[in-house]
């Protein structure tokens, strides 16, 4: 790949005009229509604007040839945004048969310098779907290369996520998602993909099969780090639709009180609280004396109606969202108060 790479920059050095090229002397090129008066002309480089000239001349004609395949290539390294001219490519491709390794090839060198490429991504995935299941660990060891280089890539998550449903790859999934965040664990996108292996991969039984090791393994993570607020909104996640179950399981209330006790970084402990007594968990003592160890001289007096202490709270340690939180506090229910 790396030489092919270096021939596409010596043939870019050395490139000559299509005007001057034989193979081109029998097509007249369309020019851009601006129409007559155009308001704010775009002062496009000579070479972009011959290389698209040829390119409407033959996209026009349709002609799916060798040289049309080769110009498209010149005109997506010009501009590898135009969807026209990727949507000509595969066409072409599919005319003439062309390799398919090939031209993951070419995608993966113009990914390099355009790895937010909407056209790109798309037009990698028609090409892995033609090659099927034997595209899998070419196209997960792609994406990965593309999330080294920018652990939060939407594109590359969201194309590594249809490989692994539509050509297969589960097995070291989630390793690779442990992988990142033993390097990163705030790394948001990999607790997002951590949660899309457990829920969606057909090798581990779904979330409720999955979710007391994954509980006690995002409790170590919140335990480390509790001002993360990922592990909390995946601890949260792995009750979806068991509300009941996310109430009654004691290492929820536990690991809130773990963090509470500490009085360092214990707003999302707060928060995740007062969600929970929100459905109804019924706090015991010691939570009414966590939190009122919080109190600061602004918070005012110890409030026994625990949301509505808990809200008091937050008010003071977590100012951007001062407003929300006396929300939250008009919307609670009856009065709890610690047993």
């Amino acid at each position: 790949m790396e030489s092919d790479e270096g021939d596409d920059q010596q043939q870019e050095a050395e490139r000559l005009p299509l005007s001057q090229r034989p193979e081109w002397s029998d097509v007249t090129p369309i020019p851009q229509d601006d129409g007559p008066n155009p308001v704010v002309p775009i002062a496009y480089k000579p070479e972009f604007s011959e290389t698209m000239s040829y390119f409407r001349a033959v996209y026009y004609s349709d002609e799916r040839s060798s040289r049309s395949f080769q110009l498209t290539k010149e005109a997506i390294c010009l501009n590898p945004g135009n969807y026209t001219v990727w949507h000509f490519r595969r066409q072409i491709i599919e005319t003439l048969h062309t390799d398919l390794q090939d031209e993951l090839a070419f995608v993966g060198r113009i990914a390099k310098s355009n790895s937010k490429n909407y056209q790109l991504w798309h037009h990698r995935r028609w090409v892995a779907e033609k090659l099927g299941t034997g595209a899998v660990n070419k196209e997960l060891q792609f994406t990965k290369k593309m999330l080294s280089l920018d652990a939060k890539n939407y594109h590359a998550w969201s194309y590594r996520q249809w490989v692994l449903q539509a050509l297969g790859g589960w097995e070291d999934e989630l390793d690779y998602c442990q992988m990142l965040l033993g390097e990163d664990i705030f790394n948001n996108s990999a607790w997002n993909q951590r949660y899309f292996v457990v829920t969606r991969s057909p090798l581990f039984g779904g979330l409720i099969a999955m979710r007391d090791s994954e509980v006690n393994f995002t409790i170590e993570a919140i335990l480390g780090n509790p001002e993360n607020e990922s592990p909390w909104r995946y601890l949260r996640g792995l009750y979806k639709d068991d509300t009941e179950s996310w109430i009654n399981d004691p290492r929820i209330s536990s690991v809130c009180l773990k963090v509470l006790s500490t009085k360092s970084n214990y707003v999302f402990a707060l928060s995740t609280l007062l969600d929970l007594i929100c459905h109804g968990f019924r706090p015991s003592e010691e939570f009414g004396e966590a939190i009122n160890a919080l109190n600061t001289p602004d918070s005012g007096p110890p409030d026994s109606d625990l949301g509505r202490a808990i809200c008091r709270v937050l008010e003071c340690v977590d100012p951007l969202r001062c407003n929300y939180w006396l929300w939250r506090k008009s919307k609670l229910p009856l009065t709890v108060s610690s047993q």
